[in-house]
């Protein structure tokens, strides 16, 4: 599609659709003569490939009502879009969600009056008879420039004079232009204060329009953005950071748009910082598994030219969809050569070929990798197919780690010891790791220097599966904790009654908190109440706690009784145990409550995703201003994340499901 529109055109519409993430909604885009004769019709998920992986499922926070709502959306929303060439799918086809027809009304550029874009400054500008940003005519006025003006046009651009070269080449030379006459309020072409601000500035300020997530439905894409990119010469080349900055790509077509594009502009591919395949959809428009591949749009061979295309690369989030598309060239140039590269991230990544494509490399003799890899923050959440070996290799060479999530890894003690000294940890996920032992993780915590600076740890267990950290390892363990730390889990750990004094200090820093088993309601209360036993003098010098999420859904039926819990004068869910607003429950609990009209009472209410269930508080209107956002979560909102972040950035796409959902 890109090829058969003028260059102009090509550019502005490349950026909307590879910057704003438009889902694709096309089937079989090989063949164009399906589009000459093309009819309305409803793409159907009926057609899917039953073989594909049908497990996506993109999640998000909620924007808005109670906390630890999440919005979740299985498929691709296009996929039931019915489509026609009439006015009505204009504004769809001009995002890039499908191809237009040929000939279609409205869409046609007049390809004779636009000249090739040129490079000004490492960014794309006008064409060469581009007559000033005032020459473009809107129906007789050119005082406006809006975007609703410049839709109005039917997309037509009129970025040139309506003067012909014969007109201009008569005109007498000697002709003395007019000075502008200086209007109150308006600002000669370049010379608005917002476009004297320095590059570093002027880009921030512009950054605050751009979105992480892809919009549901069909929501115009980072419309602001493409009307920066008509305002002015200084504006377009700032829109355009903005618009290269951080690329998401929710759909093979659109890699494939945003790989051709930078592969025409060179200049555009080193703009890019951060290449997001977490809102991969893998199911298509309908097509099947075969379909897709023979398209060639995301294959090993496209994304390593990508990466080669994209040489300032800082941060790489890849998912289980894409592992097929991670051969062992893409995995070599990922850690070998791209020197700025500080986050990676593998979520779930599993397959076979996968596997064998980051062992090939990280095995190999001579091994390839240099001794110091410049990742600051690596997950390899949940790709638990990868040998323990590699990491015994892997993380040496990682000498300025901050982030590290190896949850439900066969990472091993010795690998985990292996840790540089010069690491400076302030995120470390060691969940489900079967093949780590108590007394290393705490020797780990204890003695090495890269576990100083911890702000998020995550310990927690499967008991019915396995069991990290005993008693003897919670009372060695919960001593040596940095006051920095903001989140801990110990989750399935084996708890007693005895470590609640030791408990009793991290809740005057830790705004999450996950308890193990063996504890009971009345152990709880000593976390938010001055326990009675104390003489009045220590109960008036307690010092509040800061705990905002409490997950308590190891605790048996027996443990946490329900009728305790919602009683009048149980403290927990009183206000005297603000600032907790999130507590985290069983299946079972949630089962019990879900219909009791006491929740509402006692002002919490009941909300769920995936295998997870909170109670949470019902917030004042003085309370809402709090959106939960703190700098230790990177971009969440919601509390108990249980997948480390590696980039700033909403949550979403199936980083939200690993999050929030598992």
């Amino acid at each position: 599609m890109m090829a058969s529109l003028p260059a102009n055109q090509r550019l502005v519409k490349a950026n909307a659709s590879t910057a704003t993430t438009p889902l694709s909604t096309n089937t079989q885009p090989s063949h164009d003569h399906i589009y000459t004769k093309r009819k309305p019709s409803i793409v159907s998920t009926s057609n899917m490939d039953r073989a594909d992986r049908t497990s996506f499922s993109s999640i998000k926070e909620g924007v808005g009502g109670i906390g630890q709502t999440f919005t979740t959306t299985k498929t691709s929303s296009y996929l039931s879009r019915v489509y026609d060439a009439s006015s009505d799918d204009e504004e769809a086809i001009q995002d890039g969600f499908i191809t237009p027809p040929e000939g279609m009304p409205g869409l046609q550029m007049e390809r004779q009056q636009h000249a090739q874009p040129r490079l000004l400054h490492s960014f794309v500008c006008p064409c060469d008879g581009f007559q000033g940003w005032k020459g473009i005519s809107l129906k007789g006025k050119r005082a406006s420039k809006s975007h609703e003006d410049l839709r109005a046009l039917g997309h037509r651009w009129g970025w040139e004079s309506t003067t012909t070269s014969a007109e201009m080449a008569s005109m007498t030379p000697n002709i003395i232009e007019d000075v502008p006459v200086k209007i109150h309020g308006q600002y000669p072409s370049g010379q608005a204060p917002i476009e004297s601000l320095p590059a570093e500035l002027l880009s921030a300020v512009i950054d605050q329009l751009a979105i992480d997530i892809p919009p549901s439905g069909f929501t115009a894409r980072n419309v602001d953005l493409m009307s920066l990119l008509l305002t002015s010469r200084a504006m377009h080349s700032a829109t355009l950071a903005t618009l290269y900055n951080n690329i998401t790509i929710p759909h093979s077509r659109i890699f494939r748009k945003f790989l051709s594009h930078i592969a025409e502009h060179s200049a555009l591919g080193t703009i890019v910082r951060r290449l997001d395949f977490s809102h991969f959809n893998p199911t298509g428009a309908g097509m099947t598994a075969r379909e897709r591949a023979q398209t060639l749009n995301l294959i090993p061979a496209t994304m390593l030219q990508c990466l080669k295309l994209t040489p300032n690369l800082r941060e790489f989030l890849a998912q289980e969809h894409i592992d097929d598309d991670l051969d062992a060239n893409v995995i070599k140039t990922l850690l070998c050569d791209l020197p700025k590269l500080n986050a990676l991230d593998f979520c779930a990544c599993s397959s076979s070929q996968f596997k064998e494509a980051f062992t090939s490399v990280i095995e190999a003799q001579p091994c390839p990798l240099p001794e110091a890899l410049p990742i600051t923050r690596l997950s390899l959440h949940e790709c638990a197919v990868l040998p323990s070996s590699l990491y015994s290799i892997l993380l040496p060479r990682l000498p300025h780690l901050t982030h590290l999530d190896v949850a439900h890894t066969r990472i091993t003690d010795s690998a985990l010891a292996s840790i540089p000294l010069t690491a400076r940890l302030t995120h470390l996920n060691l969940s489900k790791c079967s093949f780590l032992s108590g007394n290393a993780v705490v020797d780990f915590l204890t003695n090495h220097p890269a576990a100083k600076t911890l702000r998020y740890l995550n310990l927690g267990m499967d008991s019915k599966s396995n069991e990290m950290l005993s008693s003897e390892n919670i009372t060695a363990l919960l001593p040596v904790l940095p006051i920095t730390l903001r989140s801990l889990s110990l989750k399935g750990s084996k708890m007693e009654a005895s470590h609640l004094p030791l408990i009793l200090p991290l809740t005057k820093h830790v705004q999450e908190l996950g308890l193990g088993r063996n504890l009971d309601l009345q152990d709880l209360c000593r976390l938010f109440i001055p326990d009675d036993n104390l003489n009045l003098d220590e109960q008036m010098a307690w010092t509040p706690h800061t705990m905002r999420y409490l997950d308590v859904s190891d605790l048996t039926m027996a443990q946490l009784d329900l009728g305790t819990l919602l009683g009048s004068r149980f403290p927990i869910l009183k206000s005297t145990a603000s600032p907790l607003e999130v507590i985290e429950l069983s299946s079972d609990h949630f089962k019990r409550l879900e219909k009791s009209p006491a929740v509402k009472r006692a002002g919490w209410t009941l909300t769920d995703a995936g295998r997870r269930y909170w109670l949470v508080r019902i917030k004042s209107v003085e309370e809402q201003a709090d959106s939960g956002a703190r700098e230790w979560k990177w971009g969440a909102c919601y509390w108990g994340m249980r997948k480390i972040p590696v980039a700033r950035a909403e949550v979403g796409g199936m980083y939200g499901h690993y999050m929030f959902k598992r």
